[in-house]
């Protein structure tokens, strides 16, 4: 790819790690422009470095307001637009519901959602302009169906799916694409540091909520999927002429997804008589 002021611009959130730190190496990689930003700048700077005036380093926290403000007037004073936004910054949290602490909770919305959407908030304006663009959220299996231990941060995430849905809607019109990538378990840093235990442990959820972290736990670092082929995978769904909605990535994800469908099948046809008996007769 030719380095031109014509060569898309990728906006990728939360690349010290994971997705975000390969998806900023496979991007550069490839010959695009990219702003790589993290928390703390100096983490990603090594992505960067080999990429001369192709490569943004910005510091951004996504719950900070003038931080989110001043990566987005950067990005666009440096290369002039932001072509692809990918919002992958974001925590995971282990509790059941019951045990879970609200402070931390909260934390993770801000960070997964809030933030998520503030970012989105911020990039949409020149994309309208351009009428053109694409926002890309991670968000998880997680987002589709749910799993014991993890269920606010299963709250979060399908939040995110039903705000993607939603954006797709309101922004087509206006030539902006949306994909949300829902991956199973992948080799990144979620279930290692970048997600909290709750300090209540309930005896009776030792069945299923505290099972299910420890599973959850215990492959972290073998989990079967692997963060470069995902960030090929995200690449490929945003140069394909018809972009999917929902991009799923790992056969954990596939067959969590086709899980939720049979299950949302079997409750809608067990139950069809009662929900169409609950509206008013035809002809009221």
């Amino acid at each position: 790819m030719q380095d031109t002021k014509d060569t898309p611009v990728w906006f990728i959130t939360g690349c010290s790690t994971g997705f975000g730190r390969e998806l900023a190496r496979a991007v550069l990689d490839r010959g695009y422009r990219c702003v790589v930003t993290a928390r703390n700048p100096d983490s990603v700077r090594d992505i960067a470095e080999a990429h001369g005036e192709r490569a943004l380093v910005a510091k951004l926290d996504v719950t900070v307001p003038a931080e989110v403000e001043a990566s987005v007037r950067a990005a666009e004073e440096r290369f002039g637009r932001i072509d692809v936004l990918v919002n992958n910054a974001g925590i995971g949290y282990f509790g059941a519901i019951e045990e879970s602490d609200e402070a931390e909770v909260r934390r993770m919305f801000e960070i997964n959602v809030f933030g998520l959407g503030r970012m989105t908030n911020a990039v949409l304006p020149g994309m309208r302009r351009r009428r053109a663009g694409h926002v890309v959220n991670i968000a998880s299996i997680g987002g589709i169906r749910a799993f014991p231990g993890v269920g606010w941060y299963n709250a979060t995430k399908f939040a995110v799916v039903g705000l993607s849905e939603a954006l797709s809607l309101e922004t087509a019109p206006l030539g902006i694409k949306v994909t949300v990538v829902e991956p199973s378990g992948f080799r990144t840093d979620w279930a290692g540091r970048s997600a909290n235990d709750a300090t209540t442990r309930i005896a009776d959820y030792a069945e299923t909520a505290h099972t299910n972290q420890g599973t959850i736990r215990g492959y972290s670092g073998k989990q079967p999927g692997d963060p470069v082929r995902a960030a090929a995978a995200i690449i490929a769904a945003v140069e394909a002429p018809e972009p999917p909605l929902h991009l799923l990535l790992g056969k954990g994800a596939m067959r969590g997804a086709r899980w939720k469908l049979d299950l949302l099948k079997a409750n809608f046809d067990a139950w069809e008589a009662t929900t169409v008996g609950a509206d008013f007769p035809e002809g009221s």
